[in-house]
């Protein structure tokens, strides 16, 4: 039954994700990426991390892709003005450049299976807000901080624009 779930899940997010890519509207686009990310959810569930599935549905899901919906629907785009169709052009590039993304991912999980524990089990604490509380104030400290400031002065640049347009 797992196996159905993460095989169901899985196809789901590739699926999703393709179709973002391919999507010439972008309000299906949006729709597209918020279905990639709950079946991405339901992966980390199966993995045992609720908190990160409950971020990721959340945080994702719920706040970002709503803010990209109001930003384009504010937008307002019509059909030809969403640009000249340019796929046919760089098709032997986007298809070589899936080709090594194929590879690559290839090469991440081989390498990912090889350095799993001996039974290819996670650690038992994966995913919990303890551990990710604990790498997140410890190893990732900086980075964290970092996007805190990053966050504060986008927010203050919006302001800043807002205001002057009044």
């Amino acid at each position: 039954m797992e196996l159905a779930i993460f095989l169901i899940s899985a196809l789901v997010a590739i699926a999703a994700a393709f179709l973002v890519v391919i999507q010439r509207n972008p309000i299906a686009a949006v729709m597209y990426l918020v279905t990639a990310f709950v079946a991405q959810a339901v992966l980390f569930i199966q993995l045992n991390a609720a908190f990160i599935a409950v971020l990721q549905i959340i945080v994702y899901a719920g706040a970002i892709m709503v803010l990209f919906l109001f930003v384009i629907m504010l937008l307002n785009l019509r059909r030809e003005e969403y640009g000249k169709d340019i796929r046919l052009k760089f098709k032997p590039i986007v298809v070589a450049l899936g080709i090594v993304l194929l590879v690559e991912a290839v090469v991440a999980i081989q390498a990912a299976s090889m350095s799993a524990h001996g039974d290819g089990s996670l650690p038992e604490m994966f995913g919990s807000i303890q551990s990710v509380g604990k790498l997140l104030f410890t190893d990732y400290l900086y980075p964290f901080e970092l996007t805190s400031v990053l966050l504060l002065v986008a927010v203050l640049g919006a302001v800043v624009m807002a205001k002057r347009k009044l």
